[in-house]
């Protein structure tokens, strides 16, 4: 299936495999090709979304919360100190749903709120030692699967797959932007 696939990308990018006057594809074969592609972009998709649910089933498993409950965590024993809203723009999710991580986290003992002294509207946010003991023992990567590739690829590479995302969802006559905000385990 794949070699097919990359055959066709190959001759296309050398100026083969057009269809003109008598040599090239059928119609037909371009068609298969492009449904054959199609299905193995779709095969992708499945892959990264079946791998961060295993993930976040093992988190879990392991650690006992959940994988958006990890990550939040991991932000604020890396960033001691943190905001809510400064972890909402860490973990680019709706600033309900960092306020709810952050209640069960307070109530499991895994973090605490500390006011500032100078002005105590100012909610500052620090791991506990028990926190820190659920990361140590939790699955990794902590900010989960996808997260951490996507911050593993360089700028060019992320860039190529925003444009082809963004265009993928332009066509999509099914939208649901809120989904941009919500945590991939809650999707």
């Amino acid at each position: 299936m794949r070699s097919s696939y990359f055959t066709t990308v190959v001759k296309a990018g050398n100026g083969m495999g057009r269809n003109s006057k008598g040599t090239g594809r059928s119609s037909a074969n371009a068609a298969a090709e492009h449904d054959e592609l199609a299905i193995m972009v779709l095969a992708q998709f499945r892959e990264v979304f079946r791998a961060a649910k295993l993930h976040f089933a093992a988190v879990q498993r392991v650690a006992g919360i959940s994988g958006a409950q990890l990550w939040a965590l991991t932000e604020l024993h890396e960033r001691p100190g943190l905001r809510v809203s400064e972890l909402t723009q860490k973990m680019s999710l709706h600033q309900s749903t960092v306020s709810n991580l952050i209640e069960k986290l307070s109530g499991a003992g895994l973090i605490r709120r500390v006011r500032e002294d100078g002005d105590r509207r100012v909610v500052r946010l620090q791991i506990t030692n028990a926190g820190k003991k659920v990361i140590a023992r939790a699955p990794k990567p902590a900010r989960g699967v996808l997260p951490d590739v996507l911050a593993k690829l360089d700028k060019k590479e992320l860039a190529k797959i925003h444009r082809s995302l963004e265009g993928l969802v332009k066509k999509m006559q099914v939208r649901a932007p809120e989904a941009s905000k919500t945590h991939l385990e809650n999707i």
